[in-house]
């Protein structure tokens, strides 16, 4: 990629890349590239894992195989050549950009006082804005899951999204020009609707 000084400097400040690591080898990735001085983000959460003897609580990625880190174009060489990172994700054979809002709302969800797990990516389904709290203003899918509700945070280039709990009343409709597809045409929302 040949960019000028002001286009690199515009580049590196628009985003993420995402790094795809081996399997458990995320919080080691972190590490390193900490060590080497770069801006890294591996989000993490919360979950209890039981065994014969015992029960504890143990953190995993919100986002299996993948640590966030920003691009830094004349550090790139260091950045794939960590031990246990496979690849930088590239869109039309250039490097991907997860962009600065998609990593903010995963932060903002991931540092606020909500239970926030992983869930399967969703396209479709009607959008909301949360009105209240510390994740006021932040937007996604709102998802019923028996008697709680959950705002749905996607990472588009990923296919990955994340759930957070919420109050019902802490969120209001997006505006109608954002809705991809209304509620009752959406048949994974209709149906989550239903059953609940």
């Amino acid at each position: 990629m040949n960019l000028s000084r002001p286009e690199l400097d515009t580049y590196e400040a628009s985003g993420w890349w995402a790094l795809y690591t081996k399997h458990q080898h995320e919080k080691t990735v972190a590490d390193m590239l900490l060590s080497k001085g770069l801006e890294v983000f591996l989000p993490l959460y919360d979950t209890l894992r039981q065994w014969k003897d015992r029960k504890k609580v143990i953190s995993l990625p919100l986002f299996p195989c993948y640590v966030f880190v920003k691009p830094a174009m004349n550090r790139r060489l260091q950045v794939v050549s960590t031990p246990g990172v496979h690849m930088i994700l590239t869109r039309g054979g250039q490097d991907a950009l997860i962009t600065n809002p998609e990593i903010d709302a995963i932060r903002r969800c991931v540092e606020g006082p909500l239970q926030v797990e992983p869930h399967p990516f969703l396209n479709c389904g009607e959008r909301v804005r949360v009105t209240r709290g510390s994740l006021k203003g932040l937007e996604g899918i709102l998802l019923r899951k028996k008697n709680t509700y959950r705002l749905i945070v996607s990472v588009e280039m990923l296919s990955q999204s994340v759930a957070v709990e919420l109050p019902a009343s802490d969120v209001e409709p997006a505006s109608a020009s954002q809705f991809s597809t209304p509620l009752h045409a959406n048949p994974i929302m209709a149906a989550s609707r239903a059953m609940y």
